[in-house]
């Protein structure tokens, strides 16, 4: 069927799940706003609201292709829905979670200089996804710095949905409860801009392209998707945050791997 006989309906219809991506990124934003040490479910909502928008991410362009709708402009929308729900969004959920309500201690200096340095890291993983975005629009066949095998696909740089829903994990692992304490606060600025190295590295990260859910066996299928899902409603909380974390470490042991069985080889040669 070419594109002339192919009813108008169907070139909106990966835009739709592309708004969804947008509305649920905007929501998480009002939410965001909203929270404090009193009202702490709104950070949990902005949490969920990033997570949902996850699979209408990964939907919206599998819809363009499986309809062969897909156009330049519906790229560059996608390109700036992901910038607004995994960049905009999450940077500032991570700051008014992490850095907003500290407590006044002894030291009210010390307060404001981490409230400033948290901002200014969030600006950071802010620009960093930006960035990966940009490298991810205008790469082809991009090489990692460390390659792995051939028959599997992988990303180049932790993609952006991926460092998005690790800080969403993280938040609705503590139920959107602010952190108060300044340590605390040290180590989500040290996780926050670690994300946002991962983002603009070259190290690969598993992007489970090959998985083809239209396959053999779609019973079995449907009861494992059935499974899960239920799973990772009753025990979000805990799932999401191993699955967030099990997914960054793997960027960073891949990396390490890779450098170890380098170093190996002129000590075997030798």
């Amino acid at each position: 069927m070419s594109a002339r006989q192919r009813p108008r309906g169907l070139f909106i219809l990966p835009s739709v799940f592309t708004a969804g991506n947008i509305a649920a990124g905007y929501y998480a934003i009002t939410q965001s706003l909203e929270g404090s040490a009193l009202a702490p479910q709104h950070f949990n909502y902005a949490a969920l609201a990033i997570g949902f928008a996850i699979p209408f991410d990964a939907i919206d362009g599998r819809v363009a292709r499986m309809t062969n709708t897909t156009s330049d402009f519906g790229k560059e929308l996608d390109s700036l829905a992901d910038v607004i729900t995994f960049g905009v969004a999450p940077s500032i959920l991570a700051f008014s979670w992490g850095f907003r309500s500290l407590a006044i201690a002894a030291d009210p200096l010390m307060r404001q200089r981490l409230i400033q340095l948290g901002a200014f890291i969030c600006f950071l993983f802010l620009i960093c996804g930006a960035a990966r975005l940009a490298r991810f629009n205008i790469s082809h066949n991009p090489v990692a710095l460390n390659p792995g095998r051939p028959d599997r696909k992988y990303f180049v740089g932790m993609p952006i949905p991926a460092s998005a829903g690790m800080i969403a994990a993280v938040v609705h692992f503590f139920s959107g409860r602010p952190l108060d304490a300044w340590w605390m606060s040290a180590l989500w600025m040290g996780l926050v801009g670690l994300i946002g190295f991962l983002m603009v590295s070259t190290w690969r990260f598993w992007s489970g392209k090959e998985i083809n859910l239209f396959n053999r066996h779609p019973f079995r299928l449907l009861i494992a998707f059935a499974a899960a899902v239920y799973a990772l409603v009753i025990f979000s909380q805990v799932l999401l945050l191993v699955m967030a974390v099990f997914y960054t470490c793997s960027g960073i042991f891949s990396r390490a791997a890779y450098s170890w069985t380098r170093r190996r080889k002129p000590a075997a040669v030798a």
